[in-house]
């Protein structure tokens, strides 16, 4: 039998458990929550709390395995996930994908790879499941070692604030206030098994030598308690980052002239900043010209703040920021139009190499409680049923022409995207996504007319740059 100890604790495992979920409205009675079981303890834990909670928050638990194929356990992995969740009576979807060349066609690492399959995976098994939730078993030591991770490659506050409770309204972590210790004596209680990933013990990721090596040393050394004391590091540079970018947003918007690529932020107004401030603006305006801030480090927007009038900047192969007339932009330059025709269907990321882009897709049903964050320049919403898939993707050709979202008539696109303020050079970059041969968007401009999202809308088909 076990102790009162183990049984105070698996208890408090539990309300902890609903507190997190309580206190981030993580989750709504009602719901349908697909939760990602790869196996292991920290997964096992969370179907089985789901699984507590489910008659009284009358909730709908769909379990999803996703087999990577890089381990030999890899096999034995999923079918544990399938026997067991065959014996609690769930339905459990399972997927795999080809990681290792995915890795090798976008030049990614593996555990890039890994895990763009993954939650592609998961969101693809959502949509069709009808979740409106995934959750994940991100624990407390996840949260401490991301915070480790990120501080040893000199992150900021960003970085350092960790794994987010809660991602896009949708990916969900419910375990993240709940120690590895405490979710290994829940098992214990409720006498449950699972699987142990041995690429775990590999020491030559940088994660598992935190996890094996620092972490330990710091408990025994320094604060037993590291572990809880890291992960509220986190929450509160979340909470403090998201007050920051919040302020850095209304300053930006000062100084900013125009949007998307052709966007100028002008330097007097950025001098006059706190430089705390600036430098968040300066990484919105790079997010605004280049569509992310991969390879973008802390000396680059050093770089950036200083720059000389009349001097350059690169931010990627052939992306080059220039300081002209007290403003920063995109240089202009000649460009040779990149030639090439694709047929995407939504179901992958598409990657884009001739324009150095990449998108994502999510079909989903309109609801009150998914408010649609509009942004021309990174998103799009069309209406499924009125878009025909696969979407062709092309770039912009002479000629082409289209209706914006609340417009009278069609124009032409190039006079479109010149009255926008994008450069020539970022013109000849953008991917156009056609239904049926008609343009539906590209990125920087409005949905079409034809395509948009009405009150009589069933599905929706998002379009997201990465």
């Amino acid at each position: 039998m076990p102790s009162n100890n183990r049984v105070s604790r698996a208890g408090r495992v539990r309300q902890t458990f609903l507190k997190t979920l309580r206190k981030g409205r993580l989750l709504e009675p009602g719901e349908r929550v697909l939760v990602a079981w790869s196996g292991g303890q920290d997964s096992t834990a969370l179907v089985r709390l789901l699984l507590d909670i489910r008659r009284p928050w009358s909730l709908e638990v769909i379990a999803a395995h996703f087999n990577h194929g890089l381990r030999p356990a890899a096999r034995r992995d999923e079918a544990f996930v399938r026997r067991s969740a065959a014996k609690l009576g769930i339905p459990l979807v399972v997927g795999t994908a080809d990681v290792r060349g995915r890795a090798r066609r976008e030049g990614l690492s593996t555990e890039e790879a890994a895990r763009f399959c993954r939650y592609e995976f998961l969101n693809s098994a959502a949509e069709e499941a009808g979740a409106s939730k995934v959750a994940t078993g991100h624990t407390m030591n996840d949260q401490a070692e991301t915070v480790l991770l990120r501080l040893v490659q000199g992150a900021g506050s960003r970085g350092l604030a960790g794994i987010h409770p809660a991602v896009q309204g949708r990916i969900i972590r419910p375990l993240l206030e709940i120690s590895g210790e405490d979710i290994r004596a829940f098992l214990r209680e409720r006498r449950l098994r699972s699987v142990r990933d041995e690429s775990n013990r590999d020491r030559r990721f940088l994660r598992n030598r935190i996890r094996l090596d620092l972490i330990p040393v710091l408990a025994r050394k320094f604060n037993p308690d590291i572990v809880r004391l890291l992960a509220r590091t986190a929450d509160i540079l979340r909470e403090e980052d998201a007050f920051l970018d919040e302020l850095a947003s209304k300053k930006a918007g000062r100084a900013l002239r125009g949007s998307g690529p052709g966007a100028r932020l002008e330097t007097a107004a950025l001098a006059r900043l706190p430089r705390a401030l600036a430098r968040r603006v300066v990484r919105r305006f790079v997010r605004l010209l280049k569509g992310d801030l991969r390879s973008f480090s802390y000396d680059d927007v050093e770089d950036i703040l200083t720059l000389g009038e009349g001097k350059e900047k690169s931010l990627a192969p052939g992306v080059i920021l220039m300081k002209e007339r007290g403003c920063l932009g995109l240089k202009t330059q000649p460009v040779t139009p990149a030639s090439y025709r694709l047929f995407w269907d939504g179901k992958k990321r598409l990657g884009l190499a001739p324009s150095g882009m990449a998108f994502r897709a999510e079909m989903f049903s309109p609801s009150p409680k998914r408010k649609l964050a509009f942004d021309n320049s990174r998103r799009a919403y069309l209406d499924a049923g009125k878009i025909r898939l696969p979407l062709e993707v092309r770039p912009r050709r002479p000629g082409d022409r289209y209706r914006p979202l609340g417009a009278s008539g069609s124009k032409k696109l190039k006079e479109i995207l010149r009255a926008k303020g994008i450069v020539q050079g970022e013109r000849e970059r953008l991917p156009v996504f056609l239904s049926g041969g008609k343009v539906a968007w590209a990125p920087g401009l409005p949905a079409a007319e034809e395509f948009k999202v009405g009150g009589r809308t069933r599905k929706i088909f998002l379009i997201e740059k990465l």
